[in-house]
This record gives C-alpha cells, sequence and structure tokens, in this order.
C-alpha cells in the first residue's frame, strides 16, 4: 500500500469530501467533537462534494469541507498548513456565515442550529500543551456558555507526538492517520472503526484514478512552489536588509569624520578638502548635527 500524505487537499477532499463515503467525516467528526450517543452524528449531507479541477493549472474547486447532519447542525472542516495573516478572522468568519445562511431574512431565529468549524493545522495557534484546542464563547465572570451555537475545535499536528502504541483514543487515530498516512506501509491493526478504515483505503493511491493522480501531483508542485517562493522572499528581505544596514553604517561613518574635526575647531572648507567630500555635503551634515542639539 501507498498511502497519500492526507495534507494535501487532493488527498483530504478525496477522503472527508466523498458523498458516496461520507462515513469517514461522520467517524472523524464524531472524534474531534467528541460527539457521543444522542449528540451523537448518524448522517452527513455535503455541501460541497469532492471535485477534481478541471485542468491541472487549477486549484480544487472547494477550499473546505462543508456538510451538515441529522439534526441540521453545520460543521466546517478544514486543512491549513501555512499560518497565513488573518487565519483565525477567517475561521470565526466561515462558521458565522454557515451559521447565518441557515435562514433567510424575516425567518425566525430559533431555526438555527449549532455550527462547528474544525481546523487541521500544521501548526500551533494555542498556548496550550493538548494538541487539540476547542473554543466557544463563556460568560467571563462565570465561565457559563450560554451562547453555544458556534464552537471551533483545532487538531495542531505540529504539537501532536504520540506513537502508535501510545494511541488511546479515536481522536488520537484520526490525528495519527492525517499526520503519518504518507510514510506508512500498511493499514495499522488497531483500526477496527470502519469510518478510519474507509479513510485507509481511500488514501491508498494504488487505487486512484488516473485523474486524481495527477491533480495530486500538480497540487504537491504547487505547495512546493508556494514555499519556494515564500523562502526566496525570506532571503530577499534578509539580503535587503543587509545592504540597507551596511549603507546606514556607511552614512553613520561619514558622518563621524565630519562632526569630530568640526567640533575641533574645523571650518567646513578644511573638512571637505582633507576628506574628500563635497563641500554641500559637509555643509548639510553640519546642518543636521546642529539641528538635533
Amino acid at each position: 500500500m501507498k498511502f497519500a500524505d492526507i495534507k494535501n487537499d487532493i488527498a483530504f477532499r478525496k477522503i472527508f469530501g466523498n458523498a458516496k463515503k461520507s462515513i469517514t467525516l461522520i467517524s472523524f467528526l464524531n472524534a474531534v467533537l467528541e460527539l457521543e450517543g444522542l449528540h451523537s452524528i448518524k448522517s452527513v449531507t455535503l455541501l460541497n462534494p469532492y471535485l477534481l479541477p478541471r485542468l491541472s493549472e487549477e486549484k480544487s474547486s472547494i477550499i473546505d469541507v462543508r456538510a451538515t447532519d441529522q439534526k441540521g447542525r453545520r460543521f466546517v472542516v478544514e486543512m491549513q498548513v501555512a499560518n497565513k495573516k488573518g487565519f483565525k478572522q477567517r475561521a470565526q468568519y466561515y462558521a458565522s456565515r454557515d451559521y447565518s445562511m441557515q435562514i433567510d431574512s424575516g425567518e425566525e431565529y430559533h431555526k438555527l442550529r449549532p455550527t462547528y468549524f474544525v481546523g487541521i493545522l500544521d501548526f500551533a495557534i494555542s498556548k496550550g500543551f493538548d494538541y487539540l484546542s476547542k473554543h466557544a464563547t463563556i460568560e467571563e465572570e462565570t465561565g457559563d456558555n450560554i451562547l453555544d451555537d458556534i464552537k471551533f475545535a483545532f487538531i495542531q499536528l505540529t504539537k501532536f507526538k504520540k506513537k502508535e502504541n501510545e494511541l488511546v483514543t479515536m481522536k488520537d487515530k484520526w490525528t495519527y492517520f492525517i499526520k503519518n498516512a504518507e510514510s506508512l506501509k500498511m493499514i495499522p491493526e488497531y483500526v477496527k472503526d470502519e469510518g478510519l478504515l474507509v479513510a485507509f483505503h481511500e488514501a491508498d493511491k494504488h487505487k486512484w484514478a488516473k485523474e486524481e493522480l495527477i491533480a495530486y501531483d500538480n497540487s504537491k508542485m504547487r505547495e512546493q512552489d508556494a514555499k519556494g517562493e515564500l523562502l526566496f522572499a525570506k532571503e530577499e528581505g534578509r539580503e535587503e536588509g543587509r545592504e540597507e544596514g551596511r549603507e546606514e553604517g556607511k552614512e553613520e561613518k561619514e558622518k563621524e569624520m565630519i562632526i569630530k574635526p568640526y567640533l575641533n575647531g574645523k571650518t567646513p572648507e578644511q573638512i571637505s578638502g582633507f576628506l574628500d567630500f563635497s563641500l554641500e555635503k559637509v555643509n548639510q551634515i553640519i546642518l543636521e548635527y546642529r539641528q538635533r542639539l
């Protein structure tokens, strides 16, 4: 078996955005949101089912996986590899948008159902030690959660350090799969949950269609190009900073060379002569020095 990198957008949406294999999304959401018994998800309807890009240059046609369950609850699931500026605001915007879009203008507010935003992040977003960071609106004095319709859960892959023999909960097993699938050679023996088992089979690239493999590779190349552009920009910025630093150091040295003899009684004409600086430049630096006094 050769499993895909689940962090790749094509693989992610193939596994979680497949309307015919929704059992994977149901299992994942129940595990991460810790929904059990009467609160558990029994069925989901995908609001943006997985579609391949039409052209190799295109990005995938959806940017996240959105679904609603048998109780009308909304779910937004997103994979985010880089911590981009505005991500936290965008997560709140997405969740609020899906919450408000449940009803039309003039309809009664009591028809609104809870909305959950689940972010799978390849970076840390919280200060806590737990890899799963959960957020809800609480009353500051009492800690009560009476405004409980919009909630957030973030899986921080960089904080997940558990090895295969340390996995206990289903959220552990799902997170291990997402982070490590690409390096695995076979389905681990501990996988008994039907949804996670289907996810492993869906991640096996030997079973993918040619078009899916091409889209997957194109997505990988776009990701590498983006990383290369970012690295280039950083190097350019560092080199520009070094050049600016050298210029600033040179200017400060020249100012010191002019001001020191000036303070010792030399005239601008004399300074210009023995330093081989223009008289205009010497006068300008002396003027700036006197204005600072």
